[in-house]
């Protein structure tokens, strides 16, 4: 049994200021509607320097002390797609959008009235749940199921 498997690393980070999030409204069909900003690891980098980088790239914003608070990960064609989940309140600069994406804060309470991306509940749940770390996608003839913990 091979012990390795193709892996794509990415991240999400939720930006927040009080009751404000700090949210992109990601126009990639895959998966589109607010969610969080952030991207794929390149090569030999660490996992927070790309969550600053992509943070920086899609929001014109520096963050400082990301917090690492869980991961998403599903299947993908021969391995695994992780993300890795941080939030942080400490940044930084003048807000921008990018070709990603439109950025926004929005209120908390606001949330409902929004088009989020699909699995946004079960992100936000994970990343401020302290009790929680994982949130896991499974295949099980061809439904796709969520398993958090």
């Amino acid at each position: 049994m091979d012990k390795t498997e193709r892996v794509e690393l990415t991240t999400l980070c939720l930006i927040y200021q009080g009751n404000q999030l700090l949210l992109q409204d990601r126009k990639k069909e895959d998966w589109k509607g607010y969610t969080f900003p952030g991207g794929h690891v390149k090569q030999n980098e660490s996992i927070i320097d790309a969550v600053i980088r992509e943070v920086k790239e899609e929001t014109g914003l520096t963050i400082f002390h990301p917090k690492l608070c869980g991961i998403k990960q599903f299947p993908i064609e021969n391995g695994r797609y992780l993300v890795f989940l941080f939030k942080t309140n400490e940044f930084e600069g003048t807000l921008c959008s990018s070709n990603e994406g439109k950025m926004e804060w929005i209120d908390r309470n606001q949330l409902s009235s929004y088009e989020t991306v699909e699995d946004f509940e079960e992100l936000l749940h994970v990343i401020e749940d302290n009790q929680l770390t994982e949130f896991q996608y499974t295949i099980h003839n061809d439904d796709w199921n969520i398993k958090i913990k």
